[in-house]
């Protein structure tokens, strides 16, 4: 943690008297890799095990699952201003008890409405506690640093998939998939509720605020060119990168691989992520912002491309799976970044939230898109050269998303 230069005791951030939670960073670390595995991962792998069991539609189920992201993207918004005023405790926290109780409902689910209720209220865990809250957090409690504590909780996080889509196969071959999500709610019960609650106690600073970025409030950013076009790029990069975390395990069967097979290959894609983030500084430090959203978004792109090129063997798609989890990696990374490289921490809270709606609205209809599709494109492998083709749209957008606010090309030292 010290070679990414956070300081490993002090709570100091270097900043007057401004003071972070010691254990803010290790607790979200946890929570992050726990959240993000069971709320999200465990879908794709229980998804096939679910429409076999109780003969629900696998569009319907996987419709589900989409609008738990569409909930998350529309209460993003109002998380972020939130998080802007009060900070991430109250939040976070309320958000692990929600995730518990939407776990418990689609583990107990009857029928397909009730299911849907589930992953609704899974919606409203999502953006209380994923990525955005904690990137929040660590924007305002580690400033001017905040790219080495995002890095920290991205590389930890990155490693998701590669616990819990082993592990969730794991459960599965044992136990059916409500009892699957029953064990996995009283994990994440264990670990989030008391970590959020307890290690995230501190004051909340002021944002901090340079005369670059002082003239500038949210509304104005929210409505400026490079705003709006950086939203568009992420929007369908973000389709096509979650079309294919979802499409992955149903591709691989198709081809004739076994469910801990497909799992294995999602799952190595989030080591693949924890790689890929280790080397986001060194090309932030050669790179502009602008620069690299294209480079990023045009890699997304070639490994979607390349999953629907290579059929096998199955150790070539672990590789290909590695590659793709490095760009996702780093594509996480951008994302948290990009506010603060192009126009400053001051309403960080604020634009995250608008960036990230359509971005994640895009992935929640990704996954019932790509079902749809695959059936009139002729299975997976067109599908998975048509997620390409969105993502080198996207990349062709991002060279105009530089902004003359910010010129900084590197991190801080």
């Amino acid at each position: 943690m010290t070679s990414l230069g956070i300081p490993a005791r002090g709570a100091a951030t270097g900043t007057g008297d401004r003071s972070r939670p010691r254990a803010a960073l290790p607790a979200l670390c946890a929570t992050q890799i726990v959240s993000w595995g069971i709320v999200y991962y465990a879908f794709p792998v229980l998804n096939p095990q679910i429409t076999a069991a109780t003969g629900w539609p696998a569009g319907a189920t996987t419709a589900a699952f989409s609008l738990a992201l569409v909930v998350s993207a529309l209460a993003g918004i109002r998380v972020g201003r939130i998080l802007d005023r009060r900070g991430p405790r109250a939040v976070m926290t309320v958000g692990s008890v929600l995730g518990v109780v939407s776990l418990l409902i689609v583990a107990a689910a009857p029928n397909v409405p009730v299911f849907i209720a589930g992953w609704a209220l899974a919606g409203l865990a999502m953006a209380a506690t994923f990525y955005q809250p904690a990137f929040a957090a660590l924007t305002r409690w580690w400033a001017p640093d905040h790219v080495r504590a995002l890095t920290v909780v991205t590389l930890a996080g990155g490693l998701a998939s590669t616990v819990f889509a082993p592990l969730t196969a794991t459960l599965a071959d044992h136990l059916s998939w409500r009892h699957t999500y029953l064990v996995l709610a009283g994990v994440l019960a264990v670990v989030t509720v008391p970590a959020h609650a307890l290690a995230l106690r501190g004051p909340w600073p002021d944002a901090p605020t340079s005369p670059a970025h002082a003239a500038a409030g949210a509304a104005e950013v929210g409505r400026n060119r490079p705003f709006l076009l950086l939203a568009a790029a992420f929007t369908l990069s973000s389709f096509a990168m979650y079309a294919v975390v979802v499409a992955l395990v149903p591709l691989l069967l198709e081809r004739g691989y076994t469910t801990s097979q497909a799992a294995g290959a999602l799952g190595i894609g989030g080591a693949g992520q924890t790689l890929g983030r280790t080397l986001y500084a060194a090309l932030a430090r050669r790179t502009t912002a602008a620069a690299r959203t294209t480079t990023l978004i045009a890699l997304g792109g070639f490994t979607s491309a390349a999953f629907a090129a290579v059929p096998g063997p199955y150790g070539l798609l672990i590789a290909v799976s590695v590659v793709a989890g490095m760009v996702r990696g780093n594509l996480t990374l951008l994302q948290a970044t990009a506010i603060t490289d192009r126009w400053g921490a001051a309403h960080y809270g604020r634009l995250s939230g608008l960036l990230a709606a359509p971005a994640t609205t895009a992935a929640a209809l990704a996954p019932f898109a790509g079902a749809a599709l695959a059936v009139p494109l002729g299975g997976y492998a067109p599908l998975f050269f048509l997620l390409a083709t969105v993502s080198t749209a996207a990349a062709l957008i991002a060279p105009w998303t530089a902004t003359g606010a910010v010129r900084r090309r590197s991190l801080r030292p």
